[in-house]
């Protein structure tokens, strides 16, 4: 039975995918153990430290789904460890003398480290995939309403016109920084471990470097400068990333919601025929998807100190910062996948309505243009006047409710320099998106490609 929201038979697809699961699931956990294994038996016998029939035997016999797990979880009930009775249960099935070459000069968190890497790993590769399919969302999002014209707000009011596809670069821009983070931390973080009880290597001394090298080719991993036992800000970083990653997805799900309000009505997250908003208000079309990625992002962002945690070790190592790891990062890895494809799902299939952003951006009768009115009025008299002077209109056209371009063309100075066709002209919200359109062209040109 499923214990927790992120395995829950009903929930779990809110809250993750399938692929990121399967990533940390007990069996592939075992198995990364496993391989880890195999790759240390390999180097070694290759440079002559262990038997190559050892191995070899080792190499055929490291299988999850060979392994007596129910002894393996008794072992770990009784000893309260997790890679020795990994170890005994892969001795027994060994034949001869093979299994008592299993783990020559490692450590556990060796063992526990690298595996874990290696999951982190496949982590990346699903996370690298999802990212590049919401870039190609948003991409073509932003394309499409190019030159779609909304109004921008700033404190959340109306402040002066953009166009959507302005907002949805902004957005894209952000995936793409989040996608060149990822890559970038690659030398840093997908690299192995392999130590010992210290991380000097003095088991293996002699032949140390060469074991550390050839077990890190077979995994595919970086070689450690110097053990990381204590070190953990590797991880640090890649949890901070995929914070980062997260918060970008709950500002995007957040802005929908802003936009979907009744009041504002110029987005909606898609809508199915059969979709419920409300059990007992049949009308309600509520933005259920946005709220669950606003959420995931709010739990990823609140696990990310915990990894800063678990960088303070205790002398060559201890297991308190470990524990920490093995409970939030793969929640970390989910609940971010999951956040990144319900992003994409909703932005694939964002209902947009330009109708209502037209009116939206009439709304406040030319206010909004303020500025485009005082920039030019400010070549006749002054910018400072100018402001003056068209602070005085807006003041008396909002207290008075009078439309904005009759206060304008009532005003002595302005009517002295501006026809009424003239303000008409500068009160048009189409005329004042400014480089909206070409800032698009920009962030599509200048776009992150690691497809």
């Amino acid at each position: 039975m499923a214990s927790t929201i992120l395995d829950s038979q009903f929930l779990k697809d809110l809250y993750g995918t399938p692929e990121m699961r399967a990533v940390f699931d007990d069996m592939h956990l075992l198995q990364k153990w496993l391989d880890v294994e195999v790759a240390l038996a390999q180097a070694e016998a290759e440079l002559g430290v262990i038997p190559e029939y050892a191995a070899a035997e080792i190499t055929l016999r490291a299988r999850a789904e060979e392994m007596d797990l129910a002894r393996l979880k008794q072992l770990i009930d009784q000893t309260v460890h997790p890679i020795v009775p990994v170890i005994r249960v892969l001795q027994k099935n060994c034949s001869g003398e093979a299994g008592e070459y299993i783990h020559w000069g490692a450590t556990t968190q060796d063992i526990m480290d690298t595996g874990m890497i290696l999951q982190i790993k496949e982590a990346m590769a699903i996370l690298e995939e999802h990212l590049a399919g919401l870039s190609k969302v948003l991409r073509e999002s932003a394309q499409k309403y190019r030159d779609l014209p909304m109004a921008g707000r700033t404190h959340g009011q109306h402040a002066l016109p953009i166009t959507f596809g302005y907002k949805i670069a902004i957005w894209l821009a952000e995936v793409e920084r989040h996608r060149q983070r990822l890559e970038e931390c690659k030398p840093r973080v997908l690299v192995g471990e392999f130590g010992g009880a210290v991380g000097t290597l003095a088991s293996v001394s002699e032949q140390g470097f060469q074991i550390q090298k050839g077990m890190m080719e077979r995994l595919g991993l970086g070689v450690p400068l110097i053990t990381w036992h204590a070190s953990r800000d590797n991880l640090a970083e890649f949890v901070s990333i995929l914070s980062l990653t997260a918060a970008t997805m709950g500002k995007i799900a957040h802005e929908i919601i802003s936009l979907q309000r009744t009041e504002i009505g110029e987005v909606e997250e898609p809508f199915n025929e059969g979709k419920v908003g409300s059990s007992t208000m049949p009308h309600k079309r509520n933005p259920m998807l946005c709220e669950a990625i606003l959420a995931l992002a709010r739990l990823v962002m609140r696990s990310t100190p915990a990894a800063l945690d678990a960088m303070i070790q205790e002398h060559e190592r201890d297991w308190v910062g470990d524990h920490i790891e093995w409970a939030t990062l793969p929640e970390i890895c989910i609940m971010t996948d999951g956040a990144i494809q319900l992003t994409k799902r909703v932005t694939a299939g964002l209902l947009v309505y330009p109708e209502r952003m037209r009116l939206n951006l009439d709304q406040t009768n030319g206010l909004m243009l303020s500025e485009a009115v005082m920039l030019a009025l400010a070549g006749k008299v002054g910018r400072q006047t100018a402001h003056d002077i068209v602070y005085e209109c807006s003041m008396r056209a909002i207290e008075h409710h009078l439309p904005f371009r009759q206060t304008l063309a009532e005003h002595p100075v302005v009517a002295q320099h501006m026809s009424t066709a003239d303000i008409e002209h500068l009160l048009d919200p189409i005329h004042y998106t400014g480089l909206s359109a070409e800032f698009v062209d920009r962030v599509l040109k200048n776009q992150h490609t690691l497809e």
